[in-house]
């Protein structure tokens, strides 16, 4: 089983920063990737970045060249730095990480979601 555990979030003032993390943890995972979603209010979950286990990332919306995915000094951890933060960019923050098995199956596990809250 892995754990994986959210931190960062909170009030910021559009064109404000905040910077998020996440931590997974578990016996021997072997992670392929991390990533962050974001769902607001009676949406659905989006895809915001990911990042790979050899550094590549992506970012599919209109996020990109705002905020940056990253990985941090300790194992199994990633950042996501917002900058230059807009109203609609509020939501849940879900941590999701994917991992592969000795067998080669894929799982995913999910954080329990960090809030972002954006005033004008």
């Amino acid at each position: 089983q892995v754990q994986v555990v959210e931190s960062g979030g909170g009030w910021v003032q559009a064109g404000g920063s905040l910077r998020l993390s996440c931590a997974a943890s578990g016996d021997s995972i072997s992670i392929v990737t991390m990533g962050w979603h974001r769902q607001a209010s009676g949406n659905q979950r989006d895809l915001v970045a990911t990042i790979t286990s050899t550094g590549s990332t992506f970012y599919p919306g209109s996020e990109k060249g705002r905020f940056t995915i990253s990985r941090g000094n300790a194992d199994n951890t990633i950042h996501l730095q917002m900058d230059n933060l807009k109203t609609e960019d509020a939501g849940v923050y879900y941590c999701r990480v994917t991992t592969r098995s000795q067998t080669g199956r894929l799982y995913e596990y999910w954080g329990q979601g960090t809030q972002v809250n954006i005033s004008s």
